[in-house]
C-alpha cells in the first residue's frame, strides 16, 4: 500500500488549501482512513479520522467546522479541505490507514504517506 499526499504549501491565516492523498495498491473505500498531522516540537496528533471501530467521521475539535475530509472512490484519493487557516494549523500533513478514534484518542495502525507541509503566515 502507497500513500502519497499532495498540496500542502505556504497561505495566510484566513486563507485555504485542499490536500490530497492518492492511494495505490489498496482501495479508499473503507474504514479506518483519515489525516494525522505534526507540528515542530509537538507530538503527531489526529485530525480527522473514518474510525474503523464504527464508521463514523471525527474531527479534532481544534479543526471542527473549518476542516472537511472527503474521499473520491473513483480516483481512490482522499482530500482533506481546510479552510479560515491558522497559524497553529502549521504542521506536517499525513495521510494514514488503520485509523481509529476511541475514548477520545486517535491512532493509526496502518500505513502512513510521506507528509506534505502546511504553513499558515500570520
Amino acid at each position: 500500500a502507497q500513500l502519497v499526499e499532495s498540496g500542502g504549501g505556504l497561505v495566510q491565516a484566513g486563507g485555504s488549501l485542499r490536500l490530497s492523498c492518492a492511494a495505490s495498491g489498496f482501495a479508499l473505500d473503507y474504514y479506518g482512513i483519515g489525516w494525522f498531522r505534526q507540528a515542530p516540537g509537538k507530538e503527531r496528533e489526529g485530525v480527522s479520522c473514518i474510525s474503523s471501530s464504527d464508521g463514523r467521521t471525527y474531527y479534532a475539535d481544534s479543526v471542527k467546522g473549518r476542516f472537511t475530509m472527503s474521499r473520491d472512490n473513483a480516483k481512490n484519493v482522499l482530500y482533506l479541505q481546510m479552510n479560515s487557516l491558522k497559524p497553529e494549523d502549521t504542521a506536517v500533513y499525513y495521510c494514514v490507514t488503520g485509523c481509529t478514534f476511541y475514548s477520545g484518542t486517535y491512532s493509526s495502525f496502518g500505513s502512513w504517506g510521506q507528509g506534505t507541509q502546511v504553513t499558515v503566515s500570520s
